[in-house]
């Protein structure tokens, strides 16, 4: 089966074949001529994960599926969460932004968080919603040089290892996008 996945995210794309392990062909949006920026406007994750596949779909013609992530902090009232990309500013540095998280939780006790994915699947007409959580806390300074993103500050749940301390092989198995993920394999061989 060869399937779309509306990302240009080189990070993104390397740990989605990875816990796809083979199973699904994975063509990217430059695979399909795809080169523009796709609008993420919506204001909640599944929204902006819709928008992107929708896109896909309706200018390109191909079955495709799309995620977008948001990390939660419970003392920040679940922000950054939809803006988590641009969390700093526009220009999406991922360095920036974990400064700035750092310093917003630099007097809270609370420090739980959670990363969230949702996956939207664009396939035969109809679309379908996965989504994946992984609960963990917020560091108190960057660890790790694995993953991307918050990863350096996010501890996940019975792990001593931020996301960027970890393997590629544990993370894959453990993170909210590995848990969007297994959905999104588990539908797609029911339904074959």
């Amino acid at each position: 089966m060869q399937l779309v996945f509306a990302s240009n995210n080189l990070n993104k794309i390397k740990e989605i074949q990875s816990i796809l392990k083979g199973s699904i062909s994975l063509l990217s949006l430059s695979d399909i001529g795809c080169h523009e920026e796709i609008p993420e406007t919506a204001d909640t994750i599944e929204g902006n994960a819709i928008l992107k596949a929708n896109y896909v779909t309706e200018k390109y013609g191909y079955d495709c599926f799309a995620d977008d992530t948001g990390l939660e902090v419970k003392a920040l009232n679940g922000a950054p969460g939809v803006y988590s990309a641009r969390y700093a500013g526009e220009q999406k540095n991922a360095d920036d932004n974990m400064n700035k998280l750092l310093e917003a939780l630099k007097d809270q006790s609370d420090r739980s968080a959670q990363f969230k994915t949702v996956i939207a699947l664009n396939i035969k007409g109809r679309q379908h919603l996965f989504t994946g959580i992984a609960k963990g806390e917020i560091t108190f300074d960057k660890t790790g040089n694995h993953g991307f993103g918050y990863d350096p500050v996010f501890l996940p749940e019975t792990y001593n290892e931020t996301f960027a301390e970890l393997s590629s092989e544990i993370k894959n198995k453990i993170s909210h996008r590995a848990k969007a993920t297994q959905q999104l394999i588990d539908f797609l061989n029911s339904t074959k």
